[in-house]
């Protein structure tokens, strides 16, 4: 028998549901083409109207001659990122948007807290500015 988590039993879910992410490679690179960019020190963020009646998130973290490790690691964080501070931000703001944050291999050397500092900046820019 395996300790239970504290959450078991209080509608609590701490992931990033399917259904709130930009997974697909046709929405992926349709972001690409028609998206907004913008840039921050160590990303590329990509913004258009969500075709659904929520926020969404994808990522994309390229090789950059990085081990599987270290993009699991990056990717892990910038999920994390979008799921704690970008999505309830825009869900508040009422925008619906579809967001693509691109790593540049400067992102590997960033830490958590410059990252998420970024995308916060990023992500205030883009509410005050519709």
């Amino acid at each position: 028998m395996g300790a239970e988590r504290p959450d078991q039993g209080k509608g609590v879910d701490f992931r990033l549901s399917r259904i709130r992410r930009v997974r697909r490679g046709p929405e992926i690179r349709e972001l690409f083409r028609r998206g907004k960019r913008g840039r921050t020190s160590h990303l590329d963020v990509f913004v258009t109207a969500s075709p659904v009646s929520f926020p969404r998130l994808g990522v994309v973290v390229p090789k950059h001659r990085h081990t599987i490790v270290e993009r699991n690691l990056l990717r892990r964080r910038l999920r994390e990122i979008g799921r704690t501070e970008i999505l309830p931000r825009l869900r508040d703001a009422g925008l619906n948007l579809d967001l693509l944050v691109r790593a540049r291999k400067e992102a590997y050397d960033a830490g958590y807290e410059s990252l998420r500092d970024e995308l916060a900046r990023y992500t205030e820019e883009l509410c005050s500015v519709r």
